[in-house]
């Protein structure tokens, strides 16, 4: 049996007496509204597409762009948007075709694995072959959150933000009752909520049971404020208020690294290195760089590659520790980590397999990565499996630093800004040297001062008499 409006009564009568082509559908009408039999086609289904686990551990991403909009009608294997990890930027593409008919997430919001993306519109046999969820779980999770509580406005159609804001005196039904008990007409009370909504704090401000300025407007209300203050001359004076920004991106990746670093006992060490025969050397290269489609060749593929060299004579800084059965796992491969400055902020992916690599294809993949991390393209295989780090703090500038282990890593170095400098030659005449400067971490669990300078020492002399790296 089905239960149907009709004028003002419900009348009950059987499903089967209706075309094999219609089902019956249920919607909520006013008394005032219909005066008819309404039967409307109930073909499609509403499902949610929900966000993949992406693997790496990933638990929410940030949705970077939306490559479609509600109305629109897509096939399967079509882009629907960019995401960004704390790690990499992914493509999410769709499951299923139909029609786009809401999406969860505006862009730059936090979107968690597991939970819907967006709704598509599909027909009922691709619904029942799905594996997701029907309509109802998402229309259960939408009666309950803030969207459903706005008031229709314009024959039934949702009431946007600007109209909530401009028509309606926000506030909840307990800030009306507290209102209502005053005497105070809404309207009059100077809000400070989202969009402007009246909270409790204001009633109490308003009649004067809490000092006035109690309550900072939300910046929905300040941005506004900034608008309408003006000075004589015209120009728009910004209100100074405290901000509150949440932590998303490679920040929060920064936040848990550095988190787990800081759990390592760090023991530094430093040295200078004499870089003024490997300016003439890297000269010499530049021609046949060029020539490979290298147009850009810096001192950086040179100190990995005498990293690798030296971790090839100390395999213990090429490892990772194992703490609670307490053993040491030696990484064949090379896999050494580049601070990246990007317009996300510092990440670190890592070149593949330096051990077996020139200078020129390390330089070669190096440019790589820099040039994919600045456009925010690189991928999850890009960070993972790194073994041993290197960061290149001198192109910002300074000179000794104290930089934090990468976990599971073991090891980490920084080199300062490389300088002009008076020193003495082998004749004791003063010469012009350059001379770049290097500090170490390494975690003093399993590595001693003694294996950190020996390491340094290799790396040292590749990089003062370049002519070596042609044994290698």
């Amino acid at each position: 049996m089905s239960s149907i409006i009709w004028g003002n009564r419900s009348v009950l009568f059987l499903r089967n007496y209706l075309p094999l082509s219609f089902k019956v559908c249920r919607k909520p009408v006013n008394a005032t509204q219909a005066r008819g039999l309404h039967l409307t086609p109930c073909m499609d289904k509403i499902l949610s597409f929900k966000l993949s686990d992406i693997g790496e551990g990933i638990r929410e991403v940030t949705v970077k762009e939306w490559f479609v909009k509600v109305g629109d009608t897509v096939e399967q294997f079509d882009d629907l948007c960019e995401v960004q990890s704390d790690k990499a930027s992914v493509t999410i593409t769709s499951r299923y075709d139909g029609k786009i008919v809401k999406i969860h997430h505006p862009a730059d919001d936090i979107a968690f694995v597991g939970k819907p993306l967006l709704d598509f519109d599909v027909e009922d046999d691709d619904a029942d072959d799905s594996d997701s969820e029907s309509s109802s779980d998402s229309e259960t999770e939408v009666g309950s959150g803030t969207v459903a509580s706005v008031p229709p406005t314009n024959g039934g159609k949702v009431a946007s933000e600007e109209d909530v804001a401009r028509h309606i005196t926000l506030a909840t039904p307990a800030v009306r009752r507290l209102a209502m008990e005053n005497k105070i007409d809404l309207s009059k009370v100077p809000a400070t909520g989202k969009l402007g909504r009246v909270l409790k704090g204001d009633i109490l401000e308003y009649l004067g049971q809490v000092p006035v300025g109690t309550n900072i407007p939300h910046p929905t209300i300040a941005a506004k404020a900034e608008k309408a203050v003006q000075t004589a001359t015209g120009a728009v004076v910004t209100p100074l208020v405290d901000g509150v920004e949440p932590l998303k991106g490679v920040p929060k990746a920064m936040l848990k690294s550095m988190s787990e670093s800081l759990k390592i006992p760090h023991f530094a060490y430093s040295d200078e290195i004499d870089m003024t025969k490997l300016m003439d050397f890297r000269n010499q290269l530049k021609s046949v760089a060029s020539d490979r489609g290298i147009n850009k060749l810096t001192f950086m593929p040179f100190c990995i590659k005498a990293a690798s060299i030296a971790l090839s004579k100390y395999p213990i800084l090429n490892s990772s520790l194992d703490v609670e059965k307490e053993t040491v796992i030696y990484k064949a491969a090379h896999n050494i980590s580049v601070a990246i400055d990007t317009p996300q902020g510092l990440v670190v992916p890592n070149v593949k397999n330096c051990e077996s690599k020139s200078i020129l294809d390390i330089a070669k993949d190096l440019n790589e990565l820099i040039e994919r991390g600045r456009k925010g393209t690189l991928t999850p295989r890009d960070f993972a499996e790194g073994t041993f780090s290197l960061s290149n703090i001198g192109v910002v500038g300074g000179t000794y630093t104290h930089p934090c282990i990468m976990a599971p890593q073991v090891a980490i170095g920084a080199m300062g800004r490389t300088k002009a400098v008076p020193r003495f030659d082998e004749n004791d005449e003063i010469v012009k040297a350059y001379v770049m400067n290097v500090s170490w971490c390494a975690d003093h669990r399993i590595i001693d001062g003694v294996t950190m300078a020996k390491f340094s020492n290799v790396w040292k002399q590749y990089l003062e008499n370049p002519a070596l790296f042609v044994l290698n």
